[in-house]
């Protein structure tokens, strides 16, 4: 494999532990052409408009965008097209029962396995209102004083 691609590729939505408090978290397969995973390993996609939702009891994920390959040919895939996820009936079933109001599944984490296959951990969550983003960047400056001044001390 040329340097390029790694497998070590690990993309993260950031926004979302700003944007929505994660109830639980589960790890899907994914349904992709071959421009579209040669991009994933090459580290270009972005998850942070992305949404799942369930269309006749299957899952999909709607507003990632996976960039066009650069050596794809007129057979380069729709960096906004809908990916169908792939999880056991059972979770299926157990996550569309979850979805109530105020809930949604949102991407977390685009990876590539061990065993070399995308997947993409989604998480059950619910949005923040402003003041609990608020609370959570109070929150987050203090730990971030209390580490400066240990590291003064040390």
């Amino acid at each position: 494999m040329s340097k390029r691609f790694g497998n070590e590729v690990v993309i993260r939505n950031r926004q979302a532990s700003y944007q929505y408090e994660i109830l639980d978290k589960y790890v899907a397969g994914m349904v992709l052409t071959g421009t579209e995973i040669k991009s994933i390993r090459e580290g270009k996609a972005n998850l942070t408009d992305g949404y799942c939702y369930f269309n006749k009891g299957e899952l999909f994920v709607k507003g990632m965008t996976i960039s066009p390959y650069a050596e794809g040919t007129h057979y380069n895939h729709d960096p906004q097209r809908e990916r169908k996820l792939l999880l056991k009936r059972a979770e299926l079933r157990k996550l569309e029962s979850r979805l109530e109001k105020g809930l949604t599944l949102v991407p977390i984490r685009l990876f590539i396995n061990d065993r070399g296959y995308a997947k993409l951990e989604i998480a059950l969550a619910r949005g923040k209102k402003l003041y609990d983003k608020r609370e959570a960047i109070r929150e987050r400056e203090v730990q971030r004083e209390l580490s400066r001044i240990k590291s003064e001390r040390a």
